[in-house]
């Protein structure tokens, strides 16, 4: 019972459930950027660069041979597929990552100076006690 107690404890601990959102809303958000970085941005790059699909660019490294077969129909030689380096895939997930990362540091810059300007925010200033007018008098009063 212990065991189940200090579970829900953890559970429960509002850390863990900030981070539990944290990480399905920064899900949502990556999808959102990627979605606005394969639609919009690399179609506008890869009219930039001639019209091509930006995600397409490869370099084969590997010719790709067929099936070859005997006259009695038993395979002789498997079928090899071409191989490519898909440098274009990485390019893009490069821009998505990049895209990703300064749209959360403008956040995070962006709260910060929320937290600074609460900080820094004067308060009002507060009337002193009755304690402290008392001695204030007493002072006053050994001046004399």
């Amino acid at each position: 019972m212990n065991f189940i107690k200090e579970f829900k404890d953890f559970a429960m601990r509002g850390n863990l459930i900030d981070f539990a959102v944290g990480v399905v809303v920064g899900g949502a958000f990556g999808k959102v950027t990627t979605a606005f970085i394969d639609g919009i941005v690399m179609p506008i790059i890869g009219k930039i660069i001639g019209g091509q699909d930006f995600s397409d660019l490869k370099f084969k490294i590997q010719d790709g041979t067929k099936a070859v077969l005997d006259s009695a129909g038993n395979l002789t030689t498997k079928e090899v597929p071409e191989v490519y380096i898909r440098y274009g895939e990485f390019i893009t997930t490069v821009i998505d990552f990049t895209a990703v990362a300064l749209a959360m540091f403008i956040v995070i810059k962006a709260m910060n100076k929320l937290k600074e300007k609460e900080k820094a925010a004067p308060s009002e200033p507060q009337s002193p006690s009755n304690e402290e007018v008392l001695l204030g008098e007493i002072r006053d009063l050994l001046k004399k």
